[in-house]
């Protein structure tokens, strides 16, 4: 049952290994805005009371380069054009015909396209970082567990926003256009998962708010615990959340695509 989709996912992983001068670029734009990021929050830094933050500025640089190095893997704004010339051409009848579920192979592509890009720009960009002088450089895990936890979790955190990726395809079925579901997700859906400050340094009415969504999952809460910032036990407690808002938003997605293919109309010869 598993192996169509096990296929597509491997075709799809070759095939964006390829596209290696794009991904030098990407690195290169990357260390540029993870330069800026910590040099804005060394700035910062310098002018508020250190006790009082909630978050040191070396676990926050950490966080940064991070951010940049698996950008592939957190960014909502990344998508398959593909996929959305297929709805709103129409082209989505020979996708119909085939034998699998559309759900589950346009997952597989999506993840395939994350992973591939992630691959390529990585290992550079922390590579580069760990060897930067301070305050630039990137501090390793405080300990293995720590790092096994956010393995774990920055695996969990990709599967999920896969799962929100999903429901951006799945709305242009009744928009048939990607431009809002795009802006919505990209705009909100990065701000509340920590892509632009963490969530340690938002204001407490707003953190409410974020550990209530499931955004936070996929980028704030793996990389805090790469700092250690999340003590152990926390981090394995936040494991099953995260497990539970994956079979949530995936049972939701799936059931959103069957509504969405029941009332699809294709016209033309």
């Amino acid at each position: 049952m598993m192996k169509p989709y096990f296929a597509v996912l491997r075709l799809r992983l070759i095939n964006g290994l390829q596209y290696r001068a794009a991904a030098y670029a990407g690195i290169a734009t990357q260390f540029f805005f993870g330069f800026i990021f910590i040099m804005v929050f060394e700035a910062f830094y310098t002018n508020v009371n250190m006790d009082a933050a909630q978050i040191s500025l070396s676990e926050v640089v950490a966080y940064s380069w991070l951010k940049q190095a698996f950008l592939a893997f957190i960014a909502l704004w990344l998508r398959d054009n593909e996929l959305f010339q297929l709805i709103t051409s129409g082209n989505i009848a020979y996708e119909l015909c085939r034998p699998n579920g559309i759900y589950s192979l346009w997952y597989a592509k999506l993840l395939a396209q994350r992973i591939s890009s992630a691959l390529l720009r990585c290992l550079p960009i922390l590579a580069v970082a760990v060897l930067l002088p301070q305050p630039y450089r990137l501090t390793l895990p405080p300990d293995l567990a720590s790092f096994l936890l956010f393995i774990v979790s920055l695996c969990i955190g990709l599967l999920l926003v896969v799962s929100i990726s999903m429901l951006i395809y799945v709305s242009v079925f009744i928009t048939m256009s990607p431009a809002g579901s795009l802006l919505m997700f990209s705009v909100f859906g990065e701000f509340l998962a920590g892509m632009i400050i963490p969530v340690p340094l938002m204001p407490e009415w707003l953190q409410r708010i974020v550990y209530v969504l499931p955004f936070h999952w996929t980028v704030d809460f793996p990389f805090r615990v790469y700092t250690g910032h999340i003590p152990h036990g926390d981090a394995a407690v936040g494991l099953l959340y995260q497990l539970l808002w994956l079979a949530a938003l995936a049972a939701f997605g799936r059931w959103s695509m069957n509504k969405a293919l029941r009332r699809l109309v294709v016209q033309g010869g």
